[in-house]
């Protein structure tokens, strides 16, 4: 019966009988490889030739490959639960839908306002590192050229402009394309990555893995104030630098490295077999980069004892290139810096693809303008993804990106949080729905997916905190004053009364 109250939820059955509808119909082109590369085109960006050298050197020493592997776990518990709810719901939303249907729509709502900010503000924060990473290769091949220019006294970044005016035309054209796409510049950052390890290893010293986890130093943070992790504004614990802790904070950084797995999720409605297909997308994708990543710390490690990987008084970091320069192998910067221009690439097409179809599902159900969901003759939603286009653009070319990648983060993680504890709500609430994939020993792995994420969650900035609660105040008014009055559920289509259930009752 459809309600007007906040937690009125869309049946399943209504969310797919809504991705037959004519004029916002997707086509189904895509196949379980296409959604494996587009994970690994967004999880591999410039984090991986970056992070892992810093982090060894500030945080975990060698250990940085056990701190990869304990995020890859965490992740996994998350993806676990995106396969199951995806393979149940093949619906465009990812996150945003598999809420409609167990939480209702206000936390449906909030979800989407919240992925809006993961994937566009991410992918405008991708952007400008693009650019500089352009920037950077062009000087190598003996081009003076910068990427940004002042234009009626506004310094306007031209290559992210560039990109993402290329990104979106390609994701106009078709989803397939997109992928064919993505497939080429990924094993073009693949290869760089697979390059990287293969020459590495000529240099590996078996004495820079001693010791293995570094003895423990305290006082590992200086920030105070809002700067410091929740955690430790509400705790005063300082944290540390290397031992037991000084790894579980590494893992909380490197697990960063793995985020936006959860597009693959995005693209269920567009896949030819969703229950089989979706599944394999996210636990593939999560595997291969979690083995190229371990691979990647372990080659640095070995390479150069982890006190030489510290960053300096000046504030640089040390990078992969750092570690080949220190050999001798100068020449790998180039090649590390093209990896991470290609890695870069498909982070943000893959960010873009995922915002718009969040966006064309909420535009589909009514808490977005319904006109923007109207799909052209390439079957994509090209309205919304000319928007997008347009917003990331502007964002990216004339706004620097500052604190934002740290947004993104959180964002993210509250993301993981709704859809584990979803996999809960719906196990007991709808048990005769199909399920091409199943999450294995419930209740335990999702819970333990909530606790990796909310710990990871306190050790953000408390400031991230603040602009995060400031971003969904925002998408509270928005709601109350558009949403929730043109709501197609709210107008009678598709709501359902969640069914009780006995507190006797096992998912």
């Amino acid at each position: 019966m459809p309600g007007n109250g906040l937690w009125r939820t869309k049946s399943i059955e209504q969310s797919i009988a809504d991705t037959d509808e004519p004029d916002t119909k997707l086509r189904k082109d895509l196949t379980a490889w296409d959604l494996t590369v587009f994970g690994v085109a967004v999880v591999i960006g410039a984090g991986i030739f970056t992070l892992t050298a810093s982090t060894a050197g500030n945080l975990a020493g060698p250990s940085v490959s056990l701190a990869f592997v304990l995020a890859a776990v965490a992740c996994a518990l998350a993806a676990l639960c995106y396969a199951e709810f995806a393979s149940t719901v093949p619906v465009a939303g990812s996150a945003y839908t598999f809420s409609y249907a167990t939480f209702g729509e206000f936390m449906a709502w909030i979800i989407g306002w919240d992925l809006v900010l993961e994937f566009a503000v991410g992918a405008a924060a991708v952007a400008k590192g693009w650019s500089l990473y352009l920037q950077t290769v062009l000087a190598q091949l003996g081009l003076d050229l910068k990427t940004t220019a002042v234009v009626a006294g506004f310094e306007v970044d031209w290559g992210s402009l560039l990109l993402v005016a290329t990104l979106t035309v390609l994701l106009v054209v078709g989803t397939k394309l997109s992928s064919r796409v993505s497939a080429v510049i990924t094993a073009v950052k693949v290869a760089v990555v697979l390059l990287v390890i293969v020459l590495g290893i000529g240099y590996i010293k078996a004495a820079n893995y001693s010791p293995y986890i570094p003895p423990a130093q305290t006082g590992g943070s200086t920030a105070t104030g809002l700067e410091q992790s929740l955690f430790s504004l509400l705790t005063g614990f300082e944290g540390s630098t290397y031992g037991v802790l000084g790894l579980l904070a590494a893992a909380s950084l490197v697990f960063f490295a793995f985020i936006g797995f959860d597009v693959v999720a995005t693209t269920a409605e567009e896949t030819r077999n969703p229950q089989k297909a979706v599944p394999r997308g996210i636990l593939g994708s999560l595997a291969i980069v979690t083995v190229l990543y371990v691979a990647v710390s372990l080659v640095i490690t070995g390479m150069l004892p982890y006190d030489r990987l510290k960053t300096q008084p000046d504030g640089s970091r040390a990078t992969l290139a750092t570690a080949f320069a220190e050999n001798g192998v100068d020449w790998a910067a180039t090649v590390i810096s093209v990896g991470a221009l290609a890695g870069l690439t498909t982070v943000v097409m893959v960010l873009m693809l995922g915002q718009s179809r969040v966006l064309f599902a909420m535009s589909r159900d009514g808490l977005m303008p319904r006109g923007l969901a109207r799909t052209g003759k390439h079957g994509t939603p090209y309205r919304i993804t000319v928007l997008i286009g347009v917003l990331v653009a502007i964002a990216a070319g004339f706004f620097p990106a500052g604190k934002l990648e740290e947004m993104v983060n959180v964002g993210t993680l509250f993301a993981f949080v709704l859809v584990s504890a979803g996999v809960l709500v719906l196990r007991k609430t709808r048990p005769d729905l199909p399920r091409g994939f199943r999450v294995p020993l419930v209740p335990l792995v999702p819970v333990l997916s909530i606790i990796a994420c909310v710990w990871l969650m306190l050790n953000l900035t408390a400031l991230t905190w603040v602009r995060f609660l400031a971003w969904m105040v925002l998408g509270v008014v928005v709601y109350f004053a558009y949403s929730r009055r043109h709501s197609l559920l709210g107008k009678g289509h598709g709501a359902t009364n969640v069914p009780v259930v006995k507190p006797d009752e096992v998912p």
